[in-house]
């Protein structure tokens, strides 16, 4: 069968591989739609310490179930999934926060990933509603960023600041309003945060000819946000975090910064801050994010911005490296 394999920094391939074997407990599932995220550019740019080449790309998934689903997803049934796998016997574990994983493996990155004709996966990994594939194909990436105003506790009475409109970013945008929270949309993209304020964001801050702090306190009557939502990766970024937000507030990083990050620490003791870390996403994130999309709280169309056969996925994967600010979200036809 088909498949999009990288097999070395900057050489992607469409590939002949074997279909995938039966196992007891797994659905098969024919793949009809793959987005591409930040990690897939990483680790085409050899940028991604946890790939091996050559690795199957792929793990934001729309596909169709064949066989194996059982009562609760027949043949025919359109589902997605959670990439994820879990050891359960790691502290992360065992605490019951099975995202963070300290043996995890996601797809696509450090064990092969659903870019390819059919696929095998638990049934308690699929995820289904009332969507359509492109939807469905936009579950996965959403949850990271709606797993982060989870971790930050996000609530209808907070004012919440997002760092990034990029998939993940705009994820814990639409997340927090989702919640019913007054949401502001940060980044230098007029077209990026033009699809924030239609996935819910009720300010707009470009910060490349506005001051970001002045417009903060305008926003929130010189308190800070209450909530700041990290979701580019710069060290500046994440400095930022810490100083814009309110006294007692929370920082939530998704984000890698690429390099150290020197802090004024005083703000941590002073503010009394809650800083965290999120990463990946949880069941529940997974069914608030089809309850969103199934609500039509999500800008779907103007998030996907290019649509591809799986033959031309080696050349888009160039494209957007070479112009990583011309795409939001790009999604791959296999079927």
């Amino acid at each position: 069968m088909k498949a999009l394999r990288m097999e070395a920094p900057g050489v992607a391939a469409v590939a002949q591989v074997k279909e995938p074997a039966a196992s007891a407990g797994e659905v098969l599932l024919r793949v009809k739609l793959v987005g591409m995220c930040g990690t897939d550019l990483n680790t085409f740019r050899g940028r991604n310490a946890m790939v091996e080449f050559p690795r199957v790309l792929g793990h934001e998934v729309a596909a169709e179930v064949v066989e194996g689903g059982g009562e609760r997803f027949p043949a025919g049934t359109l589902v997605t999934i959670s990439p994820y796998t879990s050891c359960g016997i790691c502290p992360s574990c065992r605490r019951g926060r099975v995202n963070a994983c300290q043996r995890n493996e996601t797809m696509g990155v450090q064990r092969d990933g659903a870019m390819t004709e059919y696929v095998r996966v638990p049934q308690e990994k699929l995820y289904t509603g009332r969507l359509t594939l492109k939807e469905l194909c936009l579950v996965e990436p959403l949850t990271v960023g709606v797993h982060a105003t989870a971790r930050g506790r996000v609530a209808a009475q907070d004012t919440v600041g997002v760092f990034g409109c990029g998939g993940v970013g705009l994820g814990a945008i639409a997340g927090a309003a989702f919640r019913g929270a007054e949401t502001i949309a940060i980044d230098m993209d007029d077209a990026k945060l033009e699809i924030a304020r239609k996935a819910g964001a009720r300010h707009l801050i470009n910060t490349s000819r506005e001051d970001l702090h002045q417009r903060l306190q305008q926003i929130t009557g010189g308190q800070g946000p209450d909530v700041m939502i990290e979701a580019i990766g710069l060290p500046a970024t994440f400095r930022a975090a810490v100083e814009e937000v309110a006294f007692t507030g929370r920082v939530v990083y998704i984000g890698y910064a690429k390099e150290p990050v020197s802090y004024e620490t005083r703000l941590f003791v002073q503010k009394e801050l809650d800083v965290m870390g999120s990463r990946n996403a949880l069941p529940d994130d997974f069914r608030e994010v089809i309850q969103m999309l199934e609500a039509g709280r999500f800008p779907v169309e103007d998030a996907v911005s290019a649509m591809v056969p799986i033959e031309e996925a080696a050349g888009m994967l160039r494209a957007w490296s070479d112009a990583p600010g011309s795409f939001t979200k790009i999604m791959v036809q296999i079927a």
